[in-house]
């Protein structure tokens, strides 16, 4: 990826260009010390000046209203804010025309930005005062006052903190009075440029010490390049807040979003003042210290997939190419390419006015339909259908073209939906609430109501990324998410009425992807490249969790690597300086979860005896667990030498009834109370309270015996045995109260015993002869 810049061979303008701004994707405005304004028209690439400015007048800053969400992409900006060196700032019409200067500050107003919703203005000026106003220019409030010059000032991502210079250091100031401000010292220089992004909740620095660096939202240091010639004088973050650019003199440079360098620009500009990118995310423009205004466009934008690689030579150009057998396409649009994404063996590309649908196997003939829209932010793929992401909502598209659904929840903002907080399957999409972190949504994909009972899966912390599993059907869809305390969970998205079973399964997670054609997980996990063959297994045999892992190491990992895909036996990672590094993980998981899916368990034991993996035996253990196929289930335990686990089976595999198997496959996997629930709705009521007993539940038993009104004295005299083994008296009153009028008598309870297990026994007789009877008719 790189920039193509261009410049006029003559400036239009005769002195230094301070501030330029974007009204729409192809038209720019530009301030100057030459007191113009002037409009630059891309596609006619003609330039007019659209007002001459008092000679007193040397304009700072500009920042055009921000368009409302979800408006459409013909709308153009009315209105823009003008900071001046004479201590006011103008609001001024698209032709022109100054509606309002007001007296802000003391000495020039260094910058002005209007927050996302166009509610509120907020300038910083050179005599140390940060000021909110309204949108008509009256002044609300004083946020801050310091002794040193405020350079540089930014929003953050729900306009309730302001991100603010001061000196060396930077400052966040939230809008409440009572909360906490976080300063911290930034750079060895001055700092002269910020930017805080909405969409990933990234800060931006530059200043006189000549370097940028990358911060989160609490002050920690991300990146820091290294040094420069001169000082960082703009910087400016994409949209869509996966790049950004830096200018300083003669220079400007575009970097991915964790601050290694894709592209270095050496253009004849002078210093570049301030860097704006258009609504679409695919030009910018800087203004520059020799007149200039300096326009650059990205290309050499890679997609990869299996044999594919495709490349955006040019703005409305792509070129296919076929690794394989060398063959090339070219694709050509009508419009400038925005958004493209490939995978599932589909190509989507999203044009400023359209949507194509290639499919891999014919490059010749894409589904082409309009986009009603403003512009695409991000496209996400399933195996049967994609996902856009807009302005104003999201969308649901098949591969044919045709709307499926649109889900929504209340307080959706869709312009600041990223790829980390949304998750899309073949029947479930996944939401994290950016308003409360905590809380994810889950949707059906093909009508876009919530699943279940409405209710969100929230969690006890924030959630920073989010997965679902793409193989299988709904009943046993997972999603996968990392919280901000970097642990790796895992649930079940159907959870009907209970509370969700939440389990952890890794800790210091800094990324994971899930397989494209089976439910295995990738994950960099503590500085190791961590693979989960069957992470489900935790939801039957949690103990056979850390028997299931591939755990890889090596110095390619170390560096904060991000996984951008896992297709196949291939996982494509990218390293903190931007290098991409490959990684191939073992097929046989990928074909012992296709044998498992199709029942074919004869196939799934040749496989584990042919590759000799102590964790495929464990994978097989715990899937052939959860599909009660316990035969082959024995076989895999003792493979890996889990005896006890085999006694166990062997045990279910003598219970007199289904019921009874059922349960103790339930307890198996530690839900103590869906056995109980089994037991009790089939009338085993001794079966039940015998379980508690054996798992020392002892005022659950006495509980269910009272209330049924049976085996009182079975439970009492398992206490009494138990409490007489480890020389304790009894101390619980239930229990006392209860022992007062009932005697043991230990050959009774036996005979009792024996009865409630010849009774289940023939009600399973029974039971089998009934069926076999059906079958015959």
């Amino acid at each position: 990826m790189r920039l193509k810049t261009s410049l006029l061979k003559e400036p239009k303008h005769k002195e230094l260009v301070s501030c330029v701004g974007w009204t729409s994707a192809d038209e720019l405005y530009s301030c100057s010390e030459d007191h113009q304004i002037l409009k630059w028209n891309l596609l006619t690439s003609e330039t007019s000046t659209v007002a001459k400015l008092p000679d007193d007048f040397y304009p700072v800053d500009l920042h055009w209203f921000p368009k409302t969400a979800g408006s459409k992409k013909q709308n153009q900006a009315e209105i823009f804010v003008i900071t001046s060196t004479d201590g006011k700032f103008h609001l001024v019409s698209k032709i022109g025309r100054i509606e309002k200067s007001v007296e802000a500050h003391n000495g020039a107003v260094l910058s002005g930005r209007w927050n996302y919703d166009g509610s509120a203005l907020i300038t910083a000026g050179e005599d140390g005062h940060i000021k909110i106003w309204s949108k008509s220019g009256m002044l609300r409030s004083t946020l801050a006052s310091q002794g040193s010059p405020v350079y540089s000032v930014a929003w953050g991502p729900d306009s309730d903190r302001i991100l603010y210079t001061s000196g060396r250091q930077l400052v966040i100031k939230p809008l409440q009075p009572s909360a906490k401000v976080i300063q911290w010292k930034a750079h060895d220089g001055v700092i002269l440029k910020v930017d805080w992004n909405s969409v990933n909740d990234l800060i931006i620095s530059g200043g006189e010490d000549c370097r940028y660096k990358v911060w989160d939202s609490f002050g920690r240091l991300l990146h820091t390049s290294s040094p420069h010639d001169y000082p960082v004088t703009s910087l400016s973050w994409a949209p869509d807040g996966e790049l950004f650019a830096m200018g300083s003199f003669n220079t400007l440079r575009l970097c991915d979003k964790t601050g290694w360098s894709y592209a270095l620009e050496k253009p004849n500009t002078g210093s570049v003042f301030s860097l704006a990118w258009s609504a679409d995310g695919t030009q910018l423009a800087g203004s520059c210290g020799n007149g200039h205004v300096i326009f650059a466009h990205i290309v050499e934008q890679h997609w990869e997939w299996k044999n594919f690689v495709i490349t955006l030579v040019k703005r409305r150009t792509m070129q296919v190419l076929n690794v394989v057998n060398e063959a090339v396409d070219v694709l050509e649009f009508r419009d400038r390419v925005i958004k493209a994404s490939l995978a599932f063996g589909h190509l989507v590309v999203a044009t400023s006015l359209q949507c194509y649908v290639y499919n891999s196997r014919n490059w010749n003939t894409p589904l082409i339909f309009e986009l009603k829209e403003g512009t695409v932010s991000l496209i996400v793929q399933a195996e049967k259908h994609f996902l856009l992401v807009d302005g104003a909502g999201l969308y649901i598209f098949s591969y044919e073209g045709r709307p499926i659904s649109s889900p929504k929840y209340p307080g959706m903002r869709a312009d600041i939906l990223n790829a980390q907080g949304i998750s899309l399957s073949n029947d479930t999409i996944a939401l994290r609430d950016k308003s409360d972190e905590k809380v994810i949504f889950l949707f059906d994909a093909l009508t876009g109501k919530a699943l279940g009972d409405g209710k969100p899966l929230t969690h006890k912390m924030e959630v920073v990324n989010i997965a679902l599993d793409q193989f299988g059907p709904l009943k046993e869809r997972k999603i996968a998410f990392i919280d901000k305390n970097r642990d790796l969970y895992l649930t079940s998205v159907q959870y009907a009425g209970r509370e969700p079973k939440i389990c952890k399964i890794g800790s210091m997670v800094h990324c994971m992807a899930w397989n494209d054609s089976a439910n295995i997980l990738c994950g960099i996990q503590d500085n190791q490249f961590t693979v989960w063959y069957y992470p489900s297994v935790v939801f039957v045999d949690k103990e056979l969790l850390p028997h299931t892992l591939y755990v890889k190491e090596g110095s390619e990992f170390a560096r904060a690597p991000n996984i951008l895909s896992y297709v196949g036996t291939k996982v494509t990672l990218r390293q903190g300086d931007g290098s991409l590094v490959y990684s191939t993980v073992p097929p046989y998981p990928a074909i012992l979860h296709d044998y498992i899916s199709s029942t074919r368990w004869e196939d799934a034991l040749h496989l584990c005896r042919f590759a000799k993996d102590q964790s495929l035996w464990a994978c097989l253990a715990g899937m052939t667990m959860a599909s009660k196929e316990l035969t082959t289930a024995e076989t895999a335990y003792a493979a890996i030498g889990e005896l006890p686990r085999v006694q166990y089976i062997n045990f279910i595999k003598e219970q007199p009834s289904k019921e009874s198997s059922l349960a103790h496959m339930l307890l198996f996997s530690g839900q103590v109370q869906e056995a109980e629930a089994v037991l009790l709705q089939a009338g085993l009521i001794y079966q039940a309270i015998q379980v508690n007993i054996d798992l020392f539940n002892w005022e659950r038993a006495l509980e269910l015996a009272v209330k049924h009104k049976t085996h009182v004295d079975t439970v009492l005299a398992f206490r009494e045995r138990f409490l007489h083994k480890f020389g304790r008296k009894e101390t619980n009153k239930r229990f006392l109260q209860y022992a007062e009028g009932v005697e043991v008598d230990w050959e009774k309870i036996q005979g009792k015993i024996e009865m409630e297990l010849s009774k289940e026994r023939e009600k399973a007789a029974n039971a089998s002869v009934r069926g076999s009877m059906a079958s015959r008719r």
